[in-house]
């Protein structure tokens, strides 16, 4: 699969162009209904209004949400207000102040605004609510695929250091960590293992919805972020940054659409916060503004519900972790912008830097900058010079990040949305190391440990330090300093440079002798192989210890019809006595190709 470009962050610049058109990661489409400009009285709105077919009864075309922003504490003042000015309460949050009104009068929000105590009220869309809000269907349960792919080293992995973070933790399953997106397949063979059902939900339209399997996948995109975050340390398909800790849904995406609206998100920062997750990875925007400006009244009052729900939940103790964007986008010199509204016609707008990108400006979030292989920026991310804090790899290139998709399968995006997901590991394997831990604690243990990455000479978007600068930040997210480890000095080397012969259908065993190492082998062996053959598709691959226990290193699917294997494996060999024979074991499965274990060798 070529790489794609993340869909919910931004919009790719003008060379991208050419992946959104064929991207599950595009842009969000845009509202199913129709856009239209409120108009009219209510009375001539109600009297026109006619009811979908198939929708629930309270549903009306021209139903628009708002945000309905009182004192926080108690919301009945509020909620009675929306009753009495042609609005209906959809969902309150009481602790923070906040009401998702519905209504189909032209005229609730100047309305409303002028009722004693009523702070702010500003719609969130400029589209109609969907009729789907008053009945939601469930979304899909896929059929889950096997898979005969097995754990390697990813570039993304080594490039951070998470390898090696794992000899110190691979997280604490005390530690909660929450994916709003658009879905988990919480079935998936790689995520099951560490998936929360009891604290997932949806959260589409703005009120909790916890059927079993309403936080399931509407897209591709939150299952492949959930498995860069914690993918399962169970030998199949890919590892995530913190195979131990646990995950959990909160889809935030509205279905058929896919944009993640203020009330979604409202709903989804409150439940993190009372539900005990640690951090949350939120690789989106909050739709339909890629910026929300405060002299907008209906943006003011959606950055005051967004801020507040952010709030709350950093309140709780739970810390946020939010990418960038795609458009590689001065968010630190901000001039116009071409996207808004992105649920029904955008308009050029000229805005300044006092318009956000939420959540991802939020004070206390951690703003992600995406990275390509190696220490060089993305060529679609954001950058700016105190607003980026911190930089991963999101994949560039050739180079897409390697994670879960829905149904049991996998595949490789690109975008601020992959880098994200890789900061919020490193922030749960922090938070396995020490459970009291604040959130600002983490926030600061991320940026100290982060290794610096210094601007690119030719490039002078690119202002600041090498410590600080506007492409990298604090510089790229270190997993194994974050965790308090340190990279270890070279351990016992041993070789066979024997050549030994692979037939058809065959299996063959070379061994190497390991001697003067004592007690057990490491939790992260380095087991090299250089295997010379014409199609390894026809290749399993597995090391044997010296107590005979079988540690497999790769079964190369079918197809694969590529050529030779040259390859470092990280086997968690802990259970073994090092001292004694080791064997690689090599077989052959199928007719018409032979092949060579040229040399091989073990790096305790």
């Amino acid at each position: 699969m070529s790489p794609l470009i993340s869909r919910r962050l931004g919009r790719p610049v003008a060379a991208l162009a050419f992946l959104t058109a064929v991207a599950l990661a595009a842009p969000g489409s845009l509202a199913t209904a129709a856009p239209t400009t409120p108009g009219g009285s209510k009375g001539a709105v109600v009297a026109s209004a006619v009811t979908a077919p198939g929708a629930a009864a309270g549903w009306v075309a021209g139903t628009r949400a708002y945000l309905v922003i009182g004192a926080p504490g108690d919301t009945t003042a509020a909620k009675a207000a929306v009753t009495a000015n042609g609005g209906t309460v959809f969902a309150s949050y009481d602790a923070i102040g906040v009401v998702v009104a519905h209504s189909a009068s032209a005229s609730f929000a100047v309305t409303l605004r002028a009722v004693a105590g009523i702070q702010q009220v500003g719609a969130t869309r400029t589209s109609d609510v969907p009729a789907d809000a008053y009945n939601p269907a469930l979304p899909a349960n896929p059929a889950q695929a096997t898979t005969t792919l097995t754990e390697s080293n990813r570039w993304d992995m080594t490039q951070i250091k998470a390898d090696r973070a794992w000899a110190v933790t691979t997280g604490s399953p005390t530690v909660k960590v929450g994916v709003l997106d658009t879905g988990v397949d919480d079935q998936h063979q790689d995520l099951a293992p560490n998936f929360d059902a009891a604290d997932s939900v949806s959260c589409a339209y703005g009120k909790p919805d916890t059927r079993t399997g309403a936080w399931r996948d509407v897209d591709t995109h939150g299952t492949h972020v959930a498995g860069t975050i914690a993918a399962a340390k169970n030998g199949k398909g890919v590892v995530g940054v913190a195979p131990g800790v646990k995950i959990a849904s909160v889809r935030i995406a509205e279905p058929s659409s896919t944009l993640f609206f203020a009330e979604n998100t409202v709903c989804g920062f409150v439940w993190a916060g009372d539900h005990g997750f640690k951090v949350t990875n939120n690789s989106y925007y909050t739709d339909p503004w890629a910026f929300n400006c405060p002299n907008d009244p209906d943006q003011a009052a959606i950055i005051e519900g967004v801020r507040r729900a952010q709030e709350y939940a950093e309140g709780k103790g739970s810390l946020q972790v939010a990418a960038a964007g795609n458009s590689n986008y001065d968010l630190a010199n901000k001039t116009t912008d071409t996207t808004s509204p992105n649920d029904s016609a955008p308009v050029t707008r000229t805005i300044t830097n006092a318009c956000l990108d939420i959540p991802t400006e939020f004070p206390g979030v951690v703003t992600v900058a995406a990275m390509g292989s190696g220490s060089v920026k993305a060529s679609y991310s954001n950058y700016g010079k105190g607003v980026i804090d911190i930089a991963a790899p999101g994949g560039d290139g050739a180079n897409g990040v390697y994670s879960t998709l829905p149904g049991g399968r996998y595949g490789t995006k690109s975008g601020t949305s992959m880098a994200s997901p890789h900061v919020t590991g490193v922030a749960a394997l922090i938070a396995s190391t020490n459970p009291a831990l604040t959130p600002a604690d983490i926030r600061a243990r991320l940026a100290a440990q982060a290794a610096d990455v210094a601007c690119p000479v030719s490039d002078s978007r690119c202002t600041g330090t090498t410590a600080n600068n506007a492409f990298f930040g604090e510089g790229q997210v270190d997993a194994l300093k974050a965790v308090g480890g340190s990279t270890p000095t070279p351990g016992a080397y041993f070789e066979n440079l024997n050549d030994v012969a692979i037939g058809d259908n065959t299996t063959v065993e070379s061994p190497i002798t390991v001697s003067g190492v004592s007690g057990n082998a490491p939790a992260a062996l380095k087991v090299g192989v250089d295997i010379k053959h014409t199609y390894r598709g026809d290749l399993v691959i597995s090391l044997v210890a010296p107590n005979g226990t079988v540690y497999l290193l790769e079964d190369f699917p079918n197809g694969d019809s590529a050529a030779n294997v040259a390859r470092t494996y990280t086997v968690n060999a802990s259970a073994s006595v090092a001292a004694g024979i080791w064997k690689l074991r090599v077989r052959d499965g199928a007719s018409g190709d032979a092949g060579t274990i040229d040399a091989w060798n073990l790096t305790f």
